[in-house]
């Protein structure tokens, strides 16, 4: 081989390897980066059409559940909303056997969002450890829109057979009146 052929040569694989470089940082890189966004894309979407999909499957039960929670809230009115509770405590006690010491509405229901407020209450109630946790099965039962949010007990006793019981529970006031 002459020198000027291979100077020849060498000239035309550095002009080939600098236009693959090129290349490769123009067009091949962009490309698959491209690409990837792409199928990154494709499978969320994949991913939302499936949970649509299960959620349209599951529109019967979905919407039965919320026409069950919507007819079971507490009335729009805070005072007609007190007495349903209250009754519901004297129902639920009479059913376990429990006595109720005391009832204790909060003043004011706490208001989540423009339409649903949830009323607050807190009772005591005593009874034997059997009698108690009947009573919160009622509370658990009752299709009521309550919800047990908090729970004490104690001892009256020393040996333990007579029970207090401390329970604040929260009901669901759909479309309250000023709201």
């Amino acid at each position: 081989m002459n020198i000027s052929n291979r100077q020849q040569l060498m000239g035309i694989l550095a002009f080939a390897a600098v236009v693959l470089m090129v290349g490769d940082k123009v067009v091949f890189s962009p490309l698959v980066k491209g690409w990837n966004a792409r199928a990154a894309q494709v499978a969320e979407l994949k991913k939302s059409v499936s949970q649509g999909a299960m959620l349209l499957d599951r529109e019967k039960s979905i919407r039965a559940r919320w026409e069950l929670m919507r007819t079971n809230a507490l009335p729009g009115n805070m005072s007609a909303a007190e007495a349903q509770v209250f009754k519901a405590f004297e129902r639920w006690s009479r059913a376990s056997g429990v006595g109720i010491s005391s009832i204790n509405p909060q003043p004011q229901g706490r208001r989540s969002a423009s339409d649903f407020v949830t009323f607050e209450c807190r009772a005591d109630a005593f009874g034997t450890l059997a009698t108690l946790t009947r009573f919160l099965y009622e509370v658990e039962k009752d299709p009521l829109a309550v919800k047990v949010d908090l729970v004490e007990l104690t001892a009256r006793d020393k040996e333990g057979k007579q029970m207090t019981l401390g329970l604040q529970v929260s009901g669901l006031l759909l479309n309250p009146p000023g709201s």
